[in-house]
Order: structure tokens, then C-alpha cells, then sequence
């Protein structure tokens, strides 16, 4: 009688861009599906729509504005933007400014070293959502609201022609299924489905 080896039940990869908390939704996963693996990948929010169509992540939290053409999209929550300062700048006096507060600034969009460094020597403001200046550890940088500004707004994204299962199931996590919905308990009969039949192939 022939028989056929365990294999590691497959995985789903999970991109996300600077700011993106995924801790609960992380939890969740491995209290649903244990033993199924769920890699997370930080994705440059630059290189968002290029991760997804090289099938470099599964699923990704990406922050709009994004082309969306052949991607499904489920809009989640926006952003406050903040302007990012030195403790010693202008800026850092008031409790919350206008785009107008910052004419005549070096205004920057991404955080990379460069910018964090001009930042430091209040040379330059970083304007960015405030998870992202929550996400890194700076003491020496402060965020004031800038209340005129436009919000940004995080969404979770996925190729339109890809069918899989672990999606559906990370979906439902992301927006809050219980276990025991209906729609929940059909996702994970699929992917339990497909694992005995690779084991059986």
C-alpha cells in the first residue's frame, strides 16, 4: 500500500507598508490556523503595486493613492497626517499647524535616512501619516497635526486572478469574522480540503 509523507501545508505571505500594525490580525491567524504559516513582508510603500504583481507577497496592506487595475481592494482606515519635526524647530511650539505653516519648509514624503537625518538638524519637515512617525523610535522628533492636510487611507490589496483560500480566510480576520461564521467555516473547509488532497496526490 503506498503511502505518502506529511508535507508543510502552504503558507500565505502577507506585505505590508511603514506604519501598518499587524499584531491582532497575526494573533487571529495562528489561533485559527495553527500550524499554517503566515509570512509577513515589509514592502516599501513605492514598490507596493510592484510586489503584488511579481507575486512577491500574496496579500498586501498598501496605503492609496495605488492603481488598482486587476487588483481587488477593500478600503480599511485613514491616516492623520502629521507634519515630523525636530524638537527644536518652529514647529514644534504649536500644538497643531496648516499646510500654509509649512511654505518655505523642506517638505519630504519619505522617510528614509536622508530625510530623517535633515529632520534631526531641523533642516527639513517630514510630512507623513502619523502611524509612520509612530513606527519609528525617534525621541528626538516630535508630530503636530496638519489639519488641512488630505488623510491617506490604508487598504488591503490582491492580484483579481489569484484563487486562494488562505486569502479569503486573512480577509475575513482582517475585517473581523468570527470563527464561526458561516462564511469563515466554508473558507477554512476549502483550505483544509486542498491540504488533504496534496496529501493524497
Amino acid at each position: 500500500m503506498e503511502t505518502h509523507e506529511e508535507t508543510e501545508p502552504a503558507g500565505l505571505r502577507v506585505g505590508y507598508v511603514p506604519g501598518v500594525i499587524l499584531t491582532r490580525w497575526r494573533r487571529v491567524w495562528a489561533e485559527r490556523l495553527p500550524g499554517v504559516p503566515l509570512e509577513i513582508v515589509a514592502v516599501p510603500e513605492a514598490e507596493q503595486r510592484a510586489a503584488l504583481d511579481a507575486g512577491a507577497v500574496d496579500v498586501c496592506f498598501v496605503r492609496l493613492p495605488l492603481d488598482a487595475a486587476g487588483l481587488h481592494l477593500i478600503r480599511l482606515y485613514d491616516e492623520l497626517p502629521v507634519a515630523w519635526v525636530a524638537r527644536d524647530h518652529p514647529i514644534a511650539l504649536y500644538d497643531a499647524i496648516t499646510t500654509a505653516d509649512l511654505a518655505g519648509e523642506d517638505v519630504r514624503s519619505v522617510p528614509d535616512e536622508d530625510a530623517l537625518g535633515r529632520v534631526a538638524e531641523a533642516d527639513a519637515v517630514l510630512r507623513v501619516p502619523l502611524s509612520v512617525a509612530r513606527s519609528f523610535s525617534r525621541r528626538d522628533l516630535v508630530q503636530r497635526p496638519v489639519t488641512d492636510a488630505p488623510a491617506t487611507t490604508v487598504a488591503l490589496a490582491w492580484p483579481a486572478h489569484r484563487d486562494n483560500p488562505l486569502i479569503d480566510e486573512f480577509i475575513g480576520i482582517v475585517r473581523g469574522r468570527t470563527a464561526n461564521s458561516s462564511r469563515t467555516a466554508q473558507e477554512r473547509a476549502g483550505v483544509q480540503g486542498k491540504r488533504r488532497r496534496r496529501l493524497r496526490s
